[in-house]
C-alpha cells in the first residue's frame, strides 16, 4: 500500500513529446490506490488522446473550459478541479508551460487549474537540451520554487531531437517514487515507530476448543492506517481476525494466545516511540490444556483459569521513551475504572468505550471513546467511524511529540 493510498492527484499534461508516458502515470497512480483527474492543454491531445486517459483514470479529461461540440454544456470549473485535488503533477512540463506558470499567464484550462490549487504542486520537466539550459527556464524554475512548487529533476539521456543530455522526463516509476518519498518526509510521524495490538487472543482448552472474545480487530487495523498515513512505521501484532492490509511500513506479527503477544509485544518494545495496545486480550486462560479432544459427557465440566500476563502493565512497568496508549472497555463505573487503569499501569493515555453506548465495542464500524491522559484530562468524543477515531487517536498522541 502507498502513501499515495486515497489521495486526489490532478494531473496536468502538455504538449511534449514524453506525454506519451502519462498513461503509464496514470495507471501506477491508480495502482498506488489514488484517485486521478487529468487536465491537458489543447496542444497536448496531439500527443496522447483524452480517450486513453480517462479510459484508465475513469474520470473525464478536461482540456477546455467548455466542451466545444456541446454549446448548452456546463463549463469545466478550473477552481473546483484545484480545490478537489490532493496533489497535483504536471508532466511533462514544456519550457512554454512553466513560462505560464511562472508568470501567471492564464490563457488556458490547465495553467488556471494550476493558479487555483492549494495543493502541493510538483512539476517534470520535459524540454530539449538548448531550452533546458536557457536562461530564461532556469528564471521559470527559479521562480516556481520561490512559489513553493516541487521540482521533479529531468533525467539525463537522448533527446526528442537526437541530442544526448538534461531534459529528459523522469520516468513515470521515477515520479512516483519521488511524490511518494517527498510526501512520506512531510509527514508528521516519519521516523517514529508505532507498536499495535489488535484483535482477540484465544487460550486452548483442547485442540479444537477455546476461550475467546468478540474482538474484530477493526479498531486496531483502523489506528494503524491512520498511524501509516501520519508516516510512521507500524508493528501490527495481531491475534486472530479477517482484518487485514499490506503496507511498504508495516510489519505484521500474527499470533494465537495471550503469551504468545506478550512474547511479540516485548521483543519490539524497546525499540519503538509509541506502543498502542488496543488488543482485547484474554485475562485467564486454562490451567491445563488437553493434549487431546475433551469428549462430552452428561455431567458438568468444570476448567480451572489462571490469570494471563498483564501485557499492558508490564510495559508500563518497564516504559522509558514510549508513549503508552492502553483502552479500558467498560459496563459500569466507566470514567472511574478508566483512571484506576491509566494510574495502575503507568500509561500516558487511556482510550475509554462502554458498552452501554449504542454503536460502539466489538464488530461494529462505528466507536464512542473518551480519551484520558496522564493530568486526568477528559475529553468525550461523538460516535464515529472506526477510521475516523483511528484519526482522533493518532492526533492525540502527535501532542505528545509537539508538547
Amino acid at each position: 500500500m502507498s502513501v499515495l493510498r486515497g489521495k486526489h492527484i490532478l494531473l496536468g499534461i502538455t504538449a511534449g513529446i514524453a506525454a506519451y508516458k502519462t498513461a503509464t502515470l496514470v495507471r501506477l497512480f491508480i495502482k498506488a490506490g489514488a484517485e486521478v483527474k487529468v487536465v491537458m492543454t489543447p496542444a497536448a491531445k496531439d500527443f496522447i488522446t483524452p480517450l486513453t486517459l480517462s479510459t484508465l483514470s475513469k474520470n473525464p479529461v478536461h482540456s477546455t473550459f467548455t466542451d466545444e461540440d456541446d454549446d448548452s454544456a456546463v463549463w469545466n470549473n478550473h477552481v473546483e478541479l484545484g480545490l478537489w485535488a490532493d496533489l497535483m503533477i504536471i508532466a511533462p512540463a514544456t519550457a512554454n508551460s512553466l513560462a505560464k506558470m511562472a508568470n501567471g499567464t492564464s490563457d488556458n484550462l490547465l495553467i488556471a487549474t494550476y493558479l487555483s490549487a492549494k495543493c502541493p504542486v510538483y512539476f517534470a520537466p520535459a524540454m530539449d537540451l538548448d531550452m533546458y539550459k536557457h536562461p530564461s527556464t532556469a528564471s521559470s524554475f527559479d521562480k516556481l520554487r520561490d512559489y513553493g512548487n516541487i521540482i521533479i529533476p529531468a533525467a539525463h539521456g537522448e533527446l526528442a531531437s537526437g541530442l544526448v543530455g538534461e531534459g529528459r522526463m523522469a520516468e513515470p516509476e521515477i515520479i512516483l517514487k519521488f511524490i511518494e518519498d517527498h510526501v512520506l518526509e512531510n509527514l508528521p510521524l516519519r521516523g517514529r515507530r508505532v507498536l499495535l495490538t489488535a484483535g482477540p487472543t484465544y487460550e486452548a482448552i483442547d485442540p479444537v476448543r477455546f476461550i475467546g472474545n468478540h474482538s474484530s480487530g477493526k479498531m486496531g487495523f483502523a489506528i494503524a492506517q491512520a498511524a501509516l498515513e501520519m508516516g510512521a512505521e507500524v508493528v501490527m501484532i495481531t491475534g486472530p481476525t479477517h482484518e487485514s492490509f499490506n503496507h511498504d511500513l508495516m510489519t505484521v506479527i500474527p499470533v494465537m494466545s495471550a503469551d504468545e503477544m506478550y512474547k511479540a509485544v516485548h521483543e519490539n518494545y524497546p525499540d519503538v516511540d509509541v506502543a498502542i495496545l488496543s488488543a482485547a486480550v484474554s485475562d485467564y486462560k486454562p490451567k491445563t490444556v488437553s493434549e487431546t479432544k475433551i469428549k462430552k459427557r452428561d455431567n458438568s465440566l468444570t476448567i480451572k483459569l489462571e490469570p494471563t500476563k498483564d501485557i499492558l502493565a508490564s510495559c508500563g512497568a518497564s516504559k522509558k521513551k514510549q508513549v503508552l496508549v492502553g483502552f479500558a472497555l467498560e459496563t459500569n463505573n466507566e470514567l472511574e475504572n478508566a483512571i484506576d487503569k491509566l494510574k495502575r499501569k503507568n500509561l500516558d493515555l487511556i482510550v475509554l468505550n462502554s458498552l452501554n453506548d449504542a454503536g460502539a465495542g466489538f464488530g461494529t464500524e462505528t466507536n464512542k471513546v473518551t480519551f484520558i491522559d496522564r493530568q486526568q484530562n477528559v475529553t468525550a468524543l461523538p460516535l464515529k467511524s472506526k477510521a475516523e477515531v483511528g484519526v482522533d487517536i493518532m492526533n492525540e498522541i502527535l501532542k505528545f511529540f509537539n508538547a
